[in-house]
């Protein structure tokens, strides 16, 4: 620029100037705008000739003959060349002056001595012919220009519009003068509009690509422009308005819209077959579509699913009638207030009102929804007057050309109508969630068959024993999850001894359940074989190597050898923890295959875990099982549990186990109470694996409860040993008893007599029921036969089978213990049941 100040006014634009010529027809005044416009400063120029000055020397003869006649008194108006002050770039070389064109317009005066002046007013006619060329290009560039062009003032009001405008919106140019946006938007819209406005002039920032929707007149399709605004000053530097550049983008939205569309429907078709499926439960996985189909698809969805299907019929209702029971399983909605159920698709004049969540509804028969399930096609429904909704999607869920359900999809007003994109996209959702839930229902089935199985499994509750308080909880994993093999039990042993194991099949569903219930069974039956703890698992072992077999377990060998090349997949393993509790002793015996160990609590200490060697699990094979036998004080704590208790994918199984043994610490409680507060205070509803406790608190059997004695290898001794059962039983308060006791112990002496070795021991235990035990170091087990008529001998364990409630015989380490029990008088019905023989019976005998 020819100057570093901005612009004040239209005169620094077209470059005026002045200066005055003294009498003598010397400059005199030298203004600061001729310094800038003739490149002289006044000390160049005051007191000397302006034609030698700055016109060039060819001309100046001719300019002191113009000069001569001003002095004259006549005013002059003409074209006057002059020397530019040399610019850099200016076009010439090595900053010579070039010549320019300068309009001078003089005025004689006289000064106050009467003499002849003159007052010289000078234009620049370039800076004037190139604002004369600006303007006309700027009026082609406004009337010709593709895009529309609107000048708003500071009111906001249309100032000036361009031809392109005009024909967009109709009318001539000038009938949009003093109109405003409201004249051409809808009111959000204009508003939005409006508000650009206001702070581009209030900032001066610039707006660029702002999207505008609005609908031409005559049109009813919405057109998109990209609006630029910015702020208009004038020369003083004043704000006179915003201007605004429109430019039409429809097709460019339209092509867009349809791109982003694509782009999201496939979005949506990802996250569908990420999300929806995966919790295996009906109801999850109807939540799980609608996640997905709200907000990113549309505003308002529903799923209804027949209520024969939830219920767990064989096969759901087909497509012969879509009137069939429904039950609303889930509703979503983005609206933030609007209604709290999807809008219901009735026939025309019905109105049951929304349906609720878990609501059981029918859809009439000539109804859209009820089309829908008929025919397994979409049905669209138009919104009802005055409705928030515009559109609904009723989508069947069709699962292996079966209609399990049907979605609804709604848009409210406002929003995008349906197309036929959507359609396909719903259709597509809705048959994806039908095949999950098709398949959640076949799971749900099997799920609570094995559920039934596995319960059936477990002991009964309450579970008593003799010594022991026990209680024990069974939390079955979630119904996303499969059924496990986790298990528990409490058997009665002789000699009021208890046997507590727990134990879990790995693997899960239907298979494992089986599994687990023939691996209790097992152990139920070599328990009542009073074998060592450690036996039970070496023989439970072989047991579970043969189930892996496809003839069972009489193949056991076999397919322990084969179990060695085969997949694990293939083979039944378990974990198991089988303990043996003597109330006589208080001494508890555990063997363990492979399963966590047990938690001793004794009174008034910390939980600790028994070291108890792990053992390998069932079905292994090749490793022997060990023993280990604890004295338990009396009042202490024993827990055995699985590992869903202390394990889930949220903790690492130490710190399960260490919440676990702080949950058992502190005060003792009812043990109800302990089973309460220790599920309460764990991680026990994640869901992800069945959660098996078992809890024991040892009340040892009193001292009076127990008559021991040892006899001598004599005939005496059987007489004794009539004796002091009499005398401990009057003891006791029995002597209902004392007869059938007296007889028995006679009977169980002299066969160890006869038959086995050492010395003999007789014991009686009284708890809930009479327990009498004769021990002997004899090896040979008795066995009961039947004798002939003409046998002296044999009747013995006939006479001990019919009189008592249930008798046995046991290894011990140093021989073996032959044993009966007799159930405590409850009455003479029941005494004349267990306790006495009729006569027939007794003759049979003898």
């Amino acid at each position: 620029m020819w100057q570093s100040s901005p612009p004040g006014s239209i005169y620094d634009y077209i470059r005026v100037a002045s200066f005055s010529i003294g009498p003598g027809g010397l400059v005199e005044q030298w203004s600061r705008r001729a310094e800038e416009l003739f490149g002289l400063p006044p000390s160049d120029v005051v007191g000397k000739d302006p034609i030698e000055a700055f016109m060039p020397p060819e001309l100046r003869v001719r300019g002191h003959h113009r000069l001569s006649e001003i002095l004259d008194g006549k005013e002059w108006t003409g074209l006057v060349p002059f020397r530019m002050p040399g610019r850099e770039g200016g076009g010439t070389r090595h900053g010579a002056r070039a010549h320019g064109i300068a309009e001078i317009y003089v005025m004689p005066s006289v000064t106050p001595d009467g003499e002849q002046a003159a007052l010289c007013l000078v234009v620049d006619v370039s800076a004037v012919r190139r604002i004369e060329t600006d303007l006309a290009a700027s009026q082609a560039i406004f009337g010709q220009s593709p895009f529309g062009f609107l000048l708003f003032g500071t009111d906001f009001t249309v100032q000036r519009a361009n031809k392109r405008f005009a024909t967009v919106f109709g009318g001539a140019v000038e009938d949009h003068r003093g109109r405003t946006v409201h004249d051409y938007l809808t009111r959000n819209e204009a508003d939005r509009m409006t508000a650009a406005l206001e702070r581009v002039l209030e900032t001066g920032e610039a707006v660029t690509d702002m999207q505008i929707v609005g609908t031409a007149p005559g049109e009813t399709e919405r057109r998109h422009w990209s609006v630029n605004l910015y702020r208009v000053h004038s020369g003083s530097g004043r704000a006179i308005g915003v201007a605004g550049l429109a430019t039409d983008v429809t097709r460019r939205h339209v092509a867009a819209r349809e791109a982003a569309d694509a782009r999201r429907n496939l979005a949506l078709l990802n996250e569908a077959g990420a999300r929806i499926g995966n919790s295996l439960d009906l109801e999850t996985t109807a939540r799980e579509l609608l996640d997905v189909a709200v907000p990113g698809f549309c505003d308002l969805a529903s799923v209804d699913l027949y209520q024969g299907l939830l219920a767990g019929d064989e096969a759901p209702p087909g497509r012969a009638d879509g009137s069939a029971e429904l039950r609303r399983v889930a509703f979503a909605s983005a609206v933030s207030e609007g209604p709290l159920s999807a809008p219901a698709c009735v026939a025309d004049g019905d109105d049951p009102g929304p349906t609720e969540v878990g609501a059981v509804h029918r859809y009439p028969f000539n109804s859209p929804c009820a089309s829908a399930l008929r025919t397994a096609r979409v049905q669209a429904v138009p919104g009802a007057d005055g409705s928030l909704v515009h559109t609904t999607l009723a989508v069947p869920m069709v699962a292996h050309d079966t209609v399990v359900g049907l979605a609804q999809f709604s848009r409210t007003k406002g929003s995008e109508p349906f197309g036929e994109r959507d359609l396909a996209l719903a259709t597509e959702l809705a048959a994806r969630a039908a095949v999950c839930i098709d398949n959640a229902r076949l799971y749900r089935r099997e799920h609570e068959r094995a559920l039934i199985l596995q319960r059936s499994l477990l002991p009964p509750g309450d579970p008593e024993a003799a010594g022991l308080d026990i209680a024990c909880r069974y939390l079955p994993g979630n119904t996303a999850t499969e059924v496990g093999g986790d298990w528990f039990d409490v058997i009665e042993l002789p000699g009021h001894r208890t046997a507590l194991v727990v134990g879990d099949v790995m693997g899960r569903g239907l298979r494992a359940a089986v599994a687990m219930g023939e691996l209790r069974t097992a152990v139920r039956t070599l328990a009542l074989l009073d074998l060592e703890p450690a036996e039970v698992l070496s023989a439970l072992d072989e047991i579970a190597r043969g189930l892996g077999s496809p003839s069972g377990a009489q193949h056991a060998s076999r397919a322990a050898h084969k179990a060695r090349e085969a997949d694990l997949s293939e083979v039944y393993l378990a974990t198991c923890v089988y303990a043996v509790y003597d109330p006589v002793t208080r001494r508890c015996t555990f063997a363990n295959a492979g399963h966590l160990p047990p938690v001793l609590v004794e009174p008034g200490e910390e939980a600790l875990l028994l070291d108890v060697p792990p053992g390998m699990p069932l079905g292994v094979g090749g490793e022997p099982f060990e023993e280990v036998e604890v004295e338990v004080p009396e009042g202490a704590l024993l827990a055995l549990y699985t590992d869903g208790l202390v394990e889930s994918r949220d903790h690492p199984l130490e710190e399960g186990l260490l919440a676990f043994r702080a949950a058992l610490a502190g005060p003792a409680h009812p043990l109800e109470d302990v089973c309460d507060h220790v599920l309460n205070t764990l991680d026990t509803r994640h869901g992800e694996d069945d959660i098996a406790l078992l809890m024991a608190r040892v009340q040892g059997m009193p001292a009076e409860s127990v008559g021991d004695w040892r006899l001598p290898r004599e005939p005496r001794s059987v007489g004794r040993a009539r004796e002091l059962a009499r005398a401990q039983l009057v003891t006791w308060g029995l002597e209902d008893l004392v007869d059938t006791t007296e007889l028995l112990v006679s009977e169980l002496v002299t066969n160890a007599l006869r038959y086995g070795e050492g010395e003999i021991r007789l014991r009686l235990l009284l708890d809930r029921t009479l327990v009498c035990e004769v021990w002997d170091a004899g090896l040979v087990q008795p066995r009961r036969r039947r004798a002939r008529d003409t046998d002296e001998g044999g009747r013995g364990l006939q006479l001990v089978g019919l009189l008592s409630a249930a008798w046995g015989s046991r290894r011990t380490p140093r021989g073996k213990t032959v044993w009966f029990e007799l159930a405590l008088p409850t009455g003479e019905a029941e005494k004349e049941k267990k306790g006495e023989l009729s006569f027939d019976q007794l003759l049979s005998l003898f």
